[in-house]
């Protein structure tokens, strides 16, 4: 069998402040706030790598949680500070972020590539490199470009903001799998057309 390297550290992307906790900019924020919620996690204020982090245990894998308390535009530093800290390799880091490009409610795994026009992303690439995994969340797109801004730093109609909490309940319940198993399982259960319902839980251990 293929050995992987699990996954030590999770960032979400985010804007931090009351004004910005609500929009869609933040669904990264939202996914890591998920798995804290899940697993035990506190998140606590961490000067020192600019961010908050909560420490989890998911499947045996002990992980930290961040949150960069920079503008979105400014992640990577925060991203580099603790990944440095603790000789965290690219390729062990999740990064979760909300993606135009992606439907509403879809969710996909993917590792390196571009920052696809993604602020926080190119910030991350600019200061840690691109090897690193990103869970893209799928917020939708405005349709036109001018509106990007807006449009991203704004909520989501409410029905849209349950199919972004399905999507990221989804990725939440595959997690597990990408830990115990390695991405290519995880990508091809949170990818299958036949994939679980969000919140019903999967065995990493089924065939």
């Amino acid at each position: 069998m293929t050995q992987h390297r699990p996954i030590k550290i999770v960032v979400g992307l985010g804007n931090p402040g009351d004004r910005y906790e609500q929009t869609r900019h933040n669904a990264g924020f939202w996914f890591v706030d998920r798995l804290a919620r899940e697993y035990g996690g506190v998140f606590r204020e961490d000067r020192r790598h600019q961010g908050e982090i909560a420490r989890v245990t998911i499947r045996d894998v002990d992980l930290l949680l961040l949150k960069p308390n920079t503008f979105m535009n400014r992640s990577g530093a925060s991203v580099r500070s603790l990944a440095a800290y603790l000789k965290v390799p690219s390729d062990c880091v999740l990064v979760a972020h909300d993606e135009l490009d992606l439907p509403v409610g879809t969710v996909r795994l993917k590792h390196g590539g571009g920052p696809g026009g993604h602020n926080g992303l190119k910030d991350v690439i600019a200061h840690f490199g691109r090897e690193f995994y990103r869970l893209r969340i799928g917020i939708g797109h405005p349709r036109e470009q001018a509106d990007v801004i807006d449009y991203v730093l704004n909520r989501p109609r409410s029905e849209e903001r349950t199919q972004i909490t399905d999507a990221i309940e989804l990725a939440a319940d595959v997690l597990p799998v990408m830990l115990a198993e390695g991405e290519q399982r995880a990508m091809h259960k949170l990818h299958s057309p036949t994939r679980p319902a969000p919140g019903e839980k999967d065995s990493a251990g089924d065939s």
